[in-house]
């Protein structure tokens, strides 16, 4: 089993930043695919992006390529999602996932977290 809680959701304005974390407990981190998803009122849950185990490999939803950056301290079993250049049409609710192999797939993450708001007001 792998526990997932994220933190450092909140409102911001247009233009502004937020950093979001993910704490990780139970298996070895290290060996874990970790990814963020998003989900907004009435709408699907949508893949934002992903990092290797190693954190060699990235990738991105094209909408938040150049304005989001993943990352991940496996000494402190920790992911991050550094979001800036914030627009009204980022918000939702922010989710981090685990799996083995890496997706962009909700359904093939076995461990997800409770989750964290994001608003940004125009």
């Amino acid at each position: 089993q792998v526990q997932l809680v994220e933190s450092g959701g909140g409102l911001v304005q247009t233009g502004g930043s937020l950093k979001l974390s993910c704490a990780a407990s139970g298996r070895i981190f290290s060996l874990y695919v970790m990814a963020w998803f998003r989900q907004a009122p009435g709408k699907e849950r949508e893949f934002v992006a992903a990092i290797s185990p190693s954190g060699a490999r990235t990738n991105y939803r094209d909408s938040v390529k150049g304005r989001f950056t993943i990352s991940r301290d496996n000494a402190k079993n920790t992911m991050y999602l550094q979001m800036n250049s914030l627009k009204p049409e980022d918000t939702a609710f922010y989710y981090c996932a685990a799996d083995r192999t890496v997706s962009v797939t909700s359904g093939n993450y076995n461990y997800w977290g409770q989750g964290t708001q994001v608003t940004v007001s125009s």
